[in-house]
């Protein structure tokens, strides 16, 4: 009875999140911005998420010229969908809005060779593809064990060595993004204006100003302060009320 009622439930979360969805979409063509938003975020209040629904509370956010809140939405599903061309693109006109202008700064040697490649896609893509070439592998074996001819045996053999080393790469590239994923914690400043302190207490000297919409990465935490570097590696402290993380 307690798992009939728990089914019901939630078929009805998922009936009143998708409501609430086509709700916020309606909006958002009529051109109510703010409602749009409000019904979108009600949504992410049940727990439910997903790349679409960040996706479209980013525009929601974008065309009310809030800066912080458009770039943080479309971080968030840029994380679900990491090869997503329209997100990653909205995203960039979304930076533009920003005030401070911070490059990267270019990484270079063997690790970042490799996380060119594993970037391709997340670590649940790189693991499903392993999962499929295990399969392949299962079924050219199968095609090598009952082959009656050399010519037939030797190709099942080179597609088995070739889904091996798919496996392969996948298992461990699935592993190198999950470390990755784990380590990184990124954020986004919501402060108007950040005071990035020299050291975590308010007394201390400014290092330099951040301003909303700034990206940055978390690297320790101490009570209310966090220490945060910057894509071009500039390190400093800031409350942690000015900024969100993204994970």
């Amino acid at each position: 009875m307690k798992k009939l009622l728990y089914l019901f439930l939630l078929a009805t979360q998922v009936f009143w999140a998708q409501n609430d969805f086509e709700k916020g979409n309606a909006l958002y063509r009529k051109g109510d911005y703010s409602q749009a938003v409000a019904s979108y975020e009600s949504i992410l209040k049940t727990k439910k998420h997903s790349a679409e629904l960040y996706y479209n509370l980013a525009n929601s956010y974008y065309k009310l010229h809030k800066v912080a809140p458009a770039i943080y939405n479309y971080e968030k599903a840029l994380l679900l969908n990491p090869n997503d061309k329209e997100i990653k693109n909205n995203l960039n006109f979304a930076r533009k809005m920003a005030i401070d202008d911070i490059k990267e700064t270019p990484r270079v040697g063997f690790n970042k060779m490799i996380q060119d490649v594993t970037s391709t896609f997340n670590y649940d893509s790189w693991a499903w593809l392993a999962i499929g070439f295990s399969f392949g592998f299962l079924l050219l074996f199968i095609g090598y064990y009952f082959s009656s001819t050399t010519l037939l045996k030797r190709i099942f053999f080179i597609g088995m060595f070739i889904a091996l080393l798919v496996i392969i790469v996948g298992v461990l590239s699935a592993v190198f993004e999950k470390n990755v994923y784990q380590e990184d914690r990124p954020a986004i400043v919501f402060a108007e204006v950040l005071p990035v302190k020299t050291e975590p207490k308010s007394d201390s000297a400014d290092a330099f100003i951040l301003h909303e919409g700034t990206k940055v990465y978390v690297l320790e935490t101490l009570e209310d302060w966090r220490k945060i570097q910057l894509p071009d590696e500039t390190e400093g402290w800031v409350e942690m009320n000015g900024i969100k993380e993204l994970k």
